[in-house]
């Protein structure tokens, strides 16, 4: 049995993607990738697991997509911004 997964997000919009790290628990990077979808965000991701072949981050590869940077941080801004916007007028009641 596997115990690390890789962490893979998705930027179906752009065909970004970035390999965030390994990982025991996926519980709350998945339940934010299904936040984002929830608000309409064109993301998705992948976890697949830490083997030999994929040992190192630089090695994981997602077919159709280029790497970018700093993206994982780019849509948790994103997400983010749009979660607060549902609590502006909240300080008025």
């Amino acid at each position: 049995m596997y115990t690390k997964c890789w962490q893979i997000i998705r930027d179906d919009r752009k065909k970004t993607c970035e390999v965030v790290g390994p990982e025991t628990n996926l519980n709350h990077f998945t339940n934010m990738v299904h936040g984002m979808q929830k608000l309409g965000m064109s993301v998705s991701c992948l976890t697949p697991p830490v083997s030999n072949k994929t040992s190192s981050k630089d090695r994981v590869q997602v077919q159709g997509y280029t790497r970018e940077e700093g993206l994982f941080d780019r849509l948790v801004k994103e997400y983010r911004q749009k979660t607060s916007k549902d609590f502006d007028g909240f300080d008025d009641l």
